[in-house]
């Protein structure tokens, strides 16, 4: 694997080496979580697959194991959207440290009806928000042991659009589905860079950064049966696309970038380089409503009491 120097450009084929890191990558099992999965085992990493289908994890790991001859490759049975059991299933981690995290797996959902967890919360606020809150709540003390523990949340194109209501947090007052898969991306995306400014205050090592794939299509995305499988007609309807946007294999690019770039910096942006929405991964900008620190403090104090944890999450 390659090595990184300040005086070379970033080579998303051939990122530096990963080995002897740990890296937990949420939905590691499909999409974009898988191609982060893979291409990470690529660099020796050794990563935990987090996902509640036994069978969906073992077919991911027999492809990366495939592709990546030797790859270092587990199953950690996880349910994000089962907040009291999260901190069981950290428990048989079975590691002393953990060098990254990626808060990756997500629900979303096009149509309603409104659709609820057992505790009663909305399940795409719940899924991709509370509980990778209450994920980081019990995976602190492993990052925190690492020398430099990054927690790396994915979001989404279409937070950037979308604002949050404090008093409205589970979309129970007015329900639409996109919007509401818009805004609990946004929350996971607000939550990371505060996180991240939390971490500052009480000088941990760890660090958070927050990434995007842009915009990430199937049909611009190799074959890799059974977990996805692209037909030749697809890939060719898909072909005009490619000018705007590009295949998941490529949508995880930024996110491997901010968990092995050693130049990445908590606090920071990532995504493809073209708009946005695709190419080499880039540093963005981060638009204010996303660090906005009165929307966030109140987010923090909500996601908290509705995931169960305490607020300092561990981090002191």
């Amino acid at each position: 694997m390659s090595s990184v120097s300040p005086n070379r450009s970033w080579d998303a084929r051939r990122p530096p080496s990963g080995a002897g890191r740990s890296v937990l990558v949420t939905g590691g099992n499909a999409g974009i979580g898988y191609f982060v999965a893979e291409q990470l085992a690529g660099t020796g990493a050794g990563v935990l697959l987090g996902c509640r289908d036994a069978g969906r994890a073992e077919a991911a790991m027999a492809s990366i194991r495939s592709r990546v001859p030797g790859a270092s490759v587990r199953h950690l049975p996880l349910d994000l959207a089962d907040l009291p059991s999260l901190r069981t299933a950290v428990d048989g981690l079975a590691l002393d440290r953990l060098d990254a995290v990626v808060h990756n797996a997500g629900v979303a959902l096009d149509d309603p009806p409104r659709r609820e967890t057992p505790a009663g919360h909305e399940l795409m606020f719940a899924t991709n928000h509370l509980g990778h809150l209450a994920l980081t709540r019990w995976l602190a003390p492993l990052l925190a042991a690492a020398p430099a523990g990054r927690i790396v949340t994915v979001g989404s194109f279409a937070a950037r659009s979308e604002r949050l209501d404090p008093d409205d947090l589970q979309s129970a007052v007015d329900y639409r589905p996109k919007r509401a898969y818009g805004r609990s991306k946004l929350a996971q995306m607000t939550f990371g860079f505060e996180l991240d400014r939390r971490l500052r205050a009480v000088g941990s090592t760890v660090l958070s950064v927050v990434a995007h794939p842009g915009g990430a299509l199937d049909s611009l995305t190799p074959s890799r049966p059974p977990v996805h499988v692209r037909t030749t007609g697809e890939r060719l309807r898909g072909l005009p696309a490619g000018l705007l946007v590009q295949g998941k294999h490529r949508g995880a690019w930024p996110i491997v970038r901010a968990v092995l770039d050693p130049e990445v910096r908590g606090g920071e942006l990532w995504g493809p380089g073209i708009l946005g929405l695709r190419g080499a991964p880039r540093r963005e900008p981060v638009q204010a409503h996303m660090t906005d620190r009165a929307v966030a403090a109140r987010l923090w104090a909500a996601g908290c009491e509705l995931a169960g944890v305490e607020p300092h999450l561990g981090l002191v």
